[in-house]
């Protein structure tokens, strides 16, 4: 499988990448826009598997070039994708009467509009029965708890379960699925963020290998769907 994943340099994206490593049958494109971490991430890689076909690049979804750096990096490396991760996000924890129109702007901007470039310019490299898998958030889901703090990273996030189901839509004749991950919480640093003190069930690891899982095969039974994935609600 050829697979591009973003947001891989921490958290769930970058022990998704490890466990995609593992099998000699995936070519992986790893971005993110910390450089010294992706290079932790391509080491570590490398010692677990030196066989594997990983390439990772800086790279920002909001602002940075596709059609001059992405694309072809993407058609030197692989020609087609298979499955497509938009994992890449932030978050802005602040009570909803202190929270700056810029910084709903920045949420907006890399939980939601970062992703819809990134599909716009990948999608069309993408064969039949390939997969879109958007990373989204139980605070996005609807009929879930609401956290104070959260209201910006949370509207952001359902924008990304909208268009989820706008493109199963609009794909359907192209045979692509696209679904959305709705991720409780996973002992990361953006949950350290959101939920200072807050230990979670779930470790990273665990929740970048189901992640993974789903990637591969979630297609073949679902799509336009938004998945709750939540062991409890912090």
């Amino acid at each position: 499988m050829n697979i591009i994943i973003s947001g891989a340099s921490s958290g769930v994206g970058f022990e998704a990448v490890l466990e995609l490593i593992g099998s000699k049958d995936n070519k992986v494109i790893a971005l993110a826009r910390s450089e010294d971490k992706l290079y932790k991430l391509q080491e570590i890689a490398n010692a677990l598997n030196p066989d594997c076909s990983l390439y990772t690049a800086k790279f920002d979804i909001v602002h940075d070039d596709y059609e001059n750096g992405l694309v072809p990096f993407v058609r030197e490396k692989m020609g087609t994708v298979d499955i497509l991760i938009n994992n890449a996000g932030m978050l802005v924890n602040k009570a909803f009467m202190e929270t700056s129109e810029l910084d709903f702007v920045e949420m907006i901007q890399s939980n939601y509009l970062g992703h819809v470039r990134m599909i716009q310019h990948i999608a069309p490299l993408m064969p039949e029965n390939s997969h879109i898998v958007n990373i989204g958030s139980m605070g996005g889901f609807q009929g879930s708890e609401k956290f104070p703090g959260l209201a910006a990273y949370s509207a952001s996030k359902a924008a990304l379960h909208a268009l989820t189901e706008c493109l199963a839509g609009e794909f359907k004749e192209r045979k692509i699925s696209v679904n959305c991950l709705a991720l409780g919480s996973a002992q990361t640093e953006m949950l350290e963020q959101a939920f200072p003190g807050y230990e979670s069930p779930v470790m990273a690891f665990e929740m970048g290998k189901y992640i993974v899982n789903f990637a591969l095969t979630g297609n073949k039974f679902f799509n336009g769907k938004i998945i709750p994935v939540a062991h409890s609600t912090p």
